[in-house]
């Protein structure tokens, strides 16, 4: 048992958009950078002066080293919404996650690594136990990894993982509850009963704010607009006030650099002047629609009409995305991918009938996504069509939209700072004796 209560505990939610990080008992996180890294593999730029080349020294210190280090020798990873923001040549961009599991686990290294660095929260892995979100769907050896990480590397006194959706319903102070998470990469519906996820029932989705962000920007693209990133231009005053754009060129930016720091713009676009639709989508009573303008960094002002709403509504109906052009390539997974309401209606049948009635009571929004506007209005509206008579349908999101985004992180604060808790942790002495496999005991 652990019983260390005098360090606060950090939590770290790393999400496939975002990872956020802090200390458990504030009330927001310290740290929030993006998710995704640059990397730039060292074979492509320093040949010549690489040791390695040399094969001599290089074999007996390459067989030593384990295949890990030897990937990692080769590239340098770039963490954080600074050093993402320069563009360097031949930098990838990289995420370590696939499917909303950690496909890569020395990036998700390099991101812990930045979350304690001086840039964030400045601390000692060793002196503070550490709560980690996971997936509702996260596998075992996943969470073996995770620990063993945590354990052998960082040397943390103790460690917890708890699954996402459980952290959203304590932030909203409920055991029980349907909790709609919608976030980046994905939108995963799963009902939490006394603190447990019933993972028989939970139902996820690959249309995430990514997806939409992408639909936006095959949108606009079709209509012509060249959103430009930040880094291929630079505005030269001419008169006081009025500017000139000179376009600059950099052969050796990569298209994930590209395509990176284009998301970022369009993103911004749809946080500004999407809302959800009140009915569905459907293009003629939606063709005449007064457009809202928005200025790119570029300085020209485009009219966002129609797309205001067509775009929010492909997660109340994912058979929208395929009428924008460029999107064809979702026509494939189409027919299985289910729109929120039947996710919903979806999960909650699949669970017992005892406990239905107070699920559809308590339907939770947490994630990015879920805090557009509107949209919880729509997916009422929707669930109250589709659902039993009998069921009282209320849709709960807390009213800011800092609290809806990082509504894991706050649970998982909440959580590591509860007294009846500190028994939980499965400490570094239990890792010892039991080894990894242990935390499958230790964090249902």
């Amino acid at each position: 048992m652990y019983g260390g209560d005098e360090v606060s505990a950090i939590v770290i939610d790393l999400g496939s958009h975002t990872c956020k990080a802090g200390y458990a008992g504030e009330d927001a996180p310290k740290a929030v950078f993006p998710s995704v890294v640059g990397a730039i593999d060292q074979m492509d730029v320093d040949e010549s002066d690489d040791p390695e080349k040399n094969p001599g020294s290089g074999e007996s210190k390459n067989n030593s080293r384990n295949e890990g280090d030897k990937a990692k020798g080769k590239r340098k990873l770039y963490v954080g919404s600074q050093s993402l923001g320069y563009r360097r040549d031949f930098m990838e961009v990289l995420s370590p996650l696939k499917d909303g599991l950690v496909a890569d686990w020395d990036i998700v290294d390099s991101i812990w690594d930045h979350a304690f660095s001086r840039e964030c929260l400045l601390i000692d892995p060793k002196e503070h136990p550490m709560l980690l979100a996971e997936p509702s769907s996260n596998a075992p050896q996943q969470r073996e990894r995770a620990a063993e990480l945590m354990f052998e590397k960082y040397k943390a006194p103790a460690l917890f993982l708890a699954k996402n959706a459980v952290l959203t319903s304590f932030a909203s102070g409920r055991a029980t509850s349907l909790v709609v998470d919608s976030g980046g990469g994905s939108t995963t519906v799963a009902p939490v009963h006394d603190g447990y996820v019933l993972q028989k029932a939970v139902a996820t989705s690959p249309i995430g704010g990514e997806f939409l962000t992408d639909c936006l920007m095959k949108s606009l693209e079709s209509k012509g607009i060249v959103m430009k990133p930040r880094y291929s231009f630079k505005r030269k005053e001419i008169r006081p006030g009025e500017f000139q754009t000179v376009d600059l060129d950099f052969p050796n930016t990569t298209e994930s650099y590209k395509l990176y720091s284009q998301r970022a713009i369009a993103s911004d676009i749809k946080e500004c002047v999407c809302r959800a639709p009140d009915t569905p989508y459907d293009e003629s009573a939606y063709s005449n629609i007064p457009t809202t303008s928005y200025e790119l960094p570029d300085g020209q002002t485009i009219e966002v009409g129609a797309d205001r709403f067509k775009i929010p509504d492909v997660l109340f109906n994912p058979s929208v995305a395929q009428s924008i052009p460029g999107m064809e390539s979702f026509a494939e997974i189409a027919p299985s991918v289910r729109g929120l309401p039947q996710m919903v209606i979806e999960s909650i049948n699949k669970c017992d009938v005892d406990i239905r009635r107070e699920l559809f009571s308590s339907i939770l929004l947490a994630g990015g996504t879920a805090s557009m506007q509107q949209l919880k209005e729509r997916l009422e509206k929707d669930l109250l069509e589709e659902s039993p008579q009998a069921a009282r349908v209320k849709v709960l999101a807390s009213g800011n939209a800092t609290e809806r985004r990082f509504s894991v992180w706050i649970g998982g604060s909440i959580l590591a700072s509860l007294g009846s808790f500190q028994q939980m942790w499965f400490s570094k002495s239990e890792y010892e004796e039991h080894g990894a496999s242990y935390i499958q005991r230790k964090c249902p």
